[in-house]
C-alpha cells in the first residue's frame, strides 16, 4: 500500500473512530479540549507509525490505547498540583491490566452520550452546543457544520473555540442528567443528532453521496436516548424518522456509487424491518399524545414514503399538509421548499414554482443549491427546458458534494437533449 492510500485509509479510520477515543477521553480527563488534543495526538502517532508499520489489525483499538497511555501520562504529571487528577490517574491504571486494553463497546456508547449532554450544556449557547456537537461526535469539518447552517465557516470555527474552553472553565460535569434536569436538554441534543443523520443521509462534500456510518451512529444514539427518555414523544419522532429514511440506503446509490432519487428507487431494496421499527416508533408517538413536534411530524411525512407500494401511489395530498403543519410548529425557508415540492407533486407544478420564486429572495438560501435543484426540477416539468438547464448547472456550482455535482450536471444535459 502507498504511503497515500495509508493516509487515505488512516482519514476513514479516523472519522470512524475519532468521537469514541475523544468521548472516553472527557471521562478521564473531564476536559473535552484536552481531550481532543490527546486524541489528535494519538492520530499523529498513527501517520507515524502506520505507513512504516502497517496498518494494525485492530485500528480503532491501536487509536484508543495511543490515546489512552498520553492521557495516562499526562494525569501522571499532573498528579502534584491536582489531587483530583491524581486519584483519577490510579483509578485509570487499577481498571487497566495492562495499557492496551479497550474499552468494552457499551462503555464506550455510554460515553458517546454523556459526551453529546456534556456538549449540549445550557451554559453554551444553542449555535455554539450543536457545533461543538457535530465536530465532535459527528467529526464533521466546520465547513460541513457551515453548509448544514447555512452561515459562514469562520463563524462557525468561532463558535467551536469558544464553546470548549467555556466548557472548561465551567467544569461541566460528563454525566447523562437526571429526572427534571433532563428534558431542558433534550432538545439541543435531538437537533445534533439529526443534523449528524442528515448529514450522512445526504453528504455535504466529498465524494460519496452518502455517510452510512455516521447515520447508523445517530440512529444507534437516538435508540439509547429513547430508553433514556421513554415518555418524551420528540424523541421516538426523530427516532422513527431515522428508521424510515434508513430503510431506503441499499436503493439511494446504484452499483457505481451514483445517487438514485426517491421517486427512481427500487423499493424491493427498502430495509422492511426498519420500516416496521419507524411505524411501531409512530404507535408509541400516538400513544404519548399524537404527532405535534416537528420530529413527529417528519416522521409521519416519510412514514407516507415508506407506506406507499410505489412512487405513483404516494399521498403528496397528506404530504402537503403535513408540511402546512410542520411549518405552523417549526417554520423554515427550508420546510417551505420542501413544501412547495410535495404541493407541486400533489396538484400542479405551477403552484410549487410559485412558492420557490419568493424562496430565491431568502437570505438564508443564498447559496443553498437545493433551491436551484428544485427550481430547475419544476421548470423541467412545465418543459421551460433552457430555464431549468440553467438552474441545475447554478445548482451543481453550489454543492460540494461530487457525487450530487455529477447527477445535476446529467439533469442539465437531460434539458438540453430533450429540446433537440
Amino acid at each position: 500500500m502507498s504511503a497515500a492510500d495509508t493516509h487515505r485509509t488512516i482519514d476513514a479510520i479516523w472519522r470512524i473512530e475519532s468521537s469514541k477515543i475523544i468521548a472516553y477521553l472527557t471521562r478521564m480527563v473531564r476536559d473535552v479540549g484536552i481531550a481532543e488534543d490527546l486524541a489528535q495526538d494519538a492520530l499523529i502517532a498513527a501517520l507515524e507509525r502506520w505507513p512504516i508499520d502497517g496498518i494494525p489489525d485492530n485500528p480503532g483499538g491501536w487509536l484508543m490505547t495511543a490515546a489512552k497511555r498520553k492521557a495516562l501520562d499526562l494525569l501522571r504529571r499532573n498528579k502534584v498540583r491536582d489531587q483530583k487528577y491524581e486519584l483519577l490517574g490510579r483509578e485509570m491504571d487499577s481498571r487497566m491490566e495492562s495499557d492496551i486494553q479497550v474499552p468494552e463497546p457499551g462503555e464506550v456508547s455510554d460515553d458517546l452520550l454523556r459526551l453529546i449532554f456534556m456538549t449540549c450544556h445550557p451554559v453554551l449557547s444553542p449555535e455554539a452546543r450543536v457545533a461543538l456537537t457535530l465536530r465532535l461526535l459527528g467529526r464533521l469539518t466546520t465547513a460541513e457544520i457551515a453548509h448544514a447552517y447555512l452561515v459562514p465557516e469562520p463563524t462557525i470555527a468561532q463558535r467551536i473555540v469558544r464553546a470548549k474552553r467555556t466548557l472548561s472553565a465551567t467544569r461541566v460535569a460528563f454525566e447523562i442528567p437526571q429526572g427534571a434536569e433532563l428534558k431542558p436538554r433534550l432538545s439541543s441534543v435531538l437537533e445534533v443528532i439529526y443534523l449528524m443523520f442528515n448529514e450522512g443521509y445526504a453528504a455535504s462534500s466529498g465524494s460519496q453521496w452518502i455517510r452510512p456510518l455516521l447515520c447508523q451512529e445517530a440512529l444507534r444514539i437516538g435508540r439509547v436516548l429513547a430508553e433514556i427518555a421513554p415518555t418524551e414523544a420528540e424523541v421516538h419522532g426523530l427516532v422513527a424518522l431515522m428508521e424510515f429514511q434508513s430503510s431506503r440506503f441499499k436503493s439511494r446509490v446504484n452499483a457505481e456509487g451514483e445517487p438514485v432519487l426517491l421517486m427512481d428507487q427500487n423499493r424491493a431494496l427498502w430495509d422492511y424491518l426498519l420500516i416496521r421499527r419507524g411505524f411501531a416508533a409512530l404507535d408509541r408517538i400516538e400513544r404519548l399524545g399524537g404527532m405535534t413536534g416537528p420530529y413527529a411530524i417528519q416522521a409521519a411525512i416519510s412514514a407516507c414514503h415508506a407506506g406507499a407500494p410505489s412512487a405513483a401511489e404516494t399521498d403528496w395530498i397528506r404530504i402537503s399538509a403535513l408540511y402546512e403543519a410542520l411549518a405552523q410548529v417549526s417554520p423554515s425557508p427550508i420546510v417551505e421548499l420542501n413544501r412547495a415540492v410535495a404541493l407541486s407533486m400533489a396538484f400542479d407544478p405551477e403552484i410549487g414554482l410559485e412558492i420557490v420564486d419568493v424562496l430565491r429572495g431568502e437570505p438564508a438560501l443564498k447559496g443553498y443549491h437545493l433551491l436551484p435543484s428544485v427550481r430547475g426540477d419544476l421548470l423541467f416539468k412545465l418543459g421551460r427546458l433552457d430555464e431549468a438547464c440553467a438552474e441545475f448547472k447554478l445548482a451543481a456550482s453550489l454543492t460540494d458534494n461530487l457525487r450530487e455535482r455529477a447527477l445535476l450536471l446529467d439533469r442539465a444535459a437531460e434539458c438540453l437533449s430533450a429540446e433537440s
